[in-house]
Parts: C-alpha cells; sequence; structure tokens
C-alpha cells in the first residue's frame, strides 16, 4: 500500500452530504472554532452560511496551486467520518483510491490488515 499521495478524492467523494459531526465535535466548533460552527446547521455539516443548501464540496478542502494535491483548512478540527478514512479496503477500491496496489486487491485481508496498523491512531481496527 502507498502512503496518501493528497489526490482529495475521498474529500470530494464523501463531502456532499457523505459526512456528520458528532453534537459533541459541533458544540466544539461553536466554542472554539467558529468559522467552522458556521458551516453547520441543525445538526448537519458543510451547510453554506449565505444559502443555507448542502455544499458540493468541503469549504475547508483546498487544491496546491497548480497540482493535483489537496489540502484541508480545518485537518487538525475536521470531524471524526474524516479522521477515519479509509476504514476498508473496500472502500478504497470503491473510491478508487490511490493509495492502493495490485497486490493490495490479490490479498484484500492482508492489505486490510497493513491498513488498520496504519490508521491505529485514527479509528478502531476494521474487520470485515
Amino acid at each position: 500500500m502507498k502512503d496518501c499521495n493528497q489526490c482529495g478524492k475521498c474529500c470530494t467523494k464523501y463531502a456532499n452530504g457523505g459526512l456528520s459531526a458528532t453534537a459533541s465535535e459541533i458544540e466544539l466548533w461553536e466554542v472554539f472554532k467558529p468559522e467552522i460552527s458556521n458551516y453547520v446547521d441543525s445538526g448537519n455539516i458543510w451547510i453554506s452560511p449565505v444559502t443555507g443548501k448542502l455544499l458540493e464540496r468541503c469549504p475547508w478542502l483546498r487544491q496546491m496551486p497548480n497540482q493535483n494535491k489537496y489540502t484541508c483548512d480545518i485537518y487538525y478540527d475536521r470531524p471524526d467520518d474524516c479522521k477515519s478514512y479509509p476504514v476498508s479496503i473496500k472502500q478504497m477500491a470503491e473510491d478508487e483510491c490511490e493509495m492502493l496496489e495490485v497486490q493490495d486487491l490479490a490479498n484484500p485481508k492482508k492489505a486490510q490488515q497493513t491498513l488498520n496498523v496504519m490508521m491505529i491512531d485514527s479509528r478502531p481496527a476494521y474487520e470485515e
């Protein structure tokens, strides 16, 4: 499995209503990060503070100039949904994640074990 190359596929795929935040995350943003909480409405995240509609893209995703790489403006304050991605090899394959290599798809159980080790600081191990 390759290291993340910051392709942004995970962020673009799940930003349009595919993510959630816990009540405690939202409360934390309201108190300490009001610029993030401005994009929360009735518990839903990434809602335009101007139109009140769900945004097509995460407002915190930034493309690096002249590159196909992305960064996150709220990386350390992002929702747990973001922190725990990727969860499974299956999910990565469906999302066309560029971290996957041929050998990962040939042996998804071993690849999942590798992914679980990589993500140990972000989420519990995933077992199918």
